[in-house]
């Protein structure tokens, strides 16, 4: 999680570079990925999840997440994670300098093994050795690590989880010497009334400065509404994806992360601070949508237009 600044009062995590292209057709040459890391945080996106450290032959379209990481630290105010799915994605993502790495643990045990063919026990060793890894690294160079409760809300492959069951996981990695959770609706089978309803039974367990984000996708329309539910919860970040790209390959149905210039000018509209320059997050859009021709873009934003006085606001 980035801290927030003093004129920030919720921060926005931009998952579009791993979560969106991860799960396109298309490639984006590197050069282009780059611009689009320039162009959002000249925008004042304060967060970029800028690509995953798995092998190559599972996702190219990630290939190049060191090089994106390195270039991403040219930006002194931006926070810069990735996604890691074992000790040696760890290994890798504190070797280019990442801020901050996120370890994915589905709650559903059927996803995980469909996802990062993992047990939970598993990937509870996983963690433990990631924490060790992690504590040989001076502080100062150390990134944080986030486990990520995948299908925290429900499975298109078991269904619904038991709440009970992510608190239990979330206490255990938390044992484990993991810096924080985070609460992710993989599947999109979150409401507004189950992301207050679990994020206060965790909270509850682990205490709130253990969990400060979710990630949510737009399945079933929810989306938006659920990022309102996290923020008047408490909730400080929320991910979200440019032009809504992304899901999850593993989780069949699960299509659509929430559109990022939609969330932001939600919130703007409702006086909620994001630091993120409306007008040149569009211009992002645009930069993006060129660069992956035969993708299709989503919101709404970007087709109205903003509303006459919105600036002036």
């Amino acid at each position: 999680m980035t801290a927030l600044g003093s004129d920030v009062d919720v921060t926005i995590s931009e998952v579009g570079l791993r979560d969106g292209l991860q799960s396109l057709a298309s490639i984006m040459p590197t050069e282009a990925k780059k611009t689009w890391i320039d162009m959002q945080a000249k925008a004042g996106v304060p967060e970029l999840e800028v690509g995953s450290f798995v092998p190559k032959k599972l996702l190219p379209q990630l290939a190049d997440t060191g090089e994106l990481v390195a270039h991403a630290l040219n930006h002194e105010d931006l926070s810069v994670a990735a996604l890691v799915p074992n000790l040696r994605g760890a290994e890798a993502a504190t070797a280019a300098g990442a801020t901050r790495m996120t370890l994915p643990f589905s709650v559903s045990e059927s996803h995980s093994l469909a996802n990062l063919r993992r047990s939970h026990d598993e990937i509870f060793a996983e963690v433990e050795q990631i924490v060790g890894h992690l504590a040989s690294i001076p502080e100062s160079k150390r990134p944080g690590f986030e486990v990520g409760l995948s299908t925290a809300f429900g499975c298109t492959i078991e269904g619904r989880v038991s709440e009970d069951d992510v608190v239990r996981i979330a206490e255990r990695l938390v044992a484990l010497g993991a810096d924080e959770v985070g609460l992710s609706d993989t599947s999109g089978y979150a409401d507004p009334a189950a992301v207050k309803r679990l994020t206060k039974k965790i909270w509850n367990a682990v205490g709130r400065e253990r969990m400060h984000g979710i990630h949510l996708h737009n399945t079933r329309g929810q989306g938006l509404a659920n990022a309102l539910a996290a923020l008047d919860v408490g909730l400080d970040t929320i991910d979200s994806s440019l032009g809504g790209i992304g899901g999850c390959p593993f989780a069949p149905g699960a299509s659509g992360n929430i559109v990022t210039e939609d969330l932001v000018f939600m919130l703007e509209a409702m006086g909620v601070r994001t630091g993120i320059d409306l007008d040149a997050l569009l211009e992002v859009r645009r930069f993006v949508q060129e660069a992956l021709p035969s993708e299709q873009l989503y919101g709404f934003v970007c087709e109205a237009g903003l509303p006459k006085g919105f600036r002036d606001a």
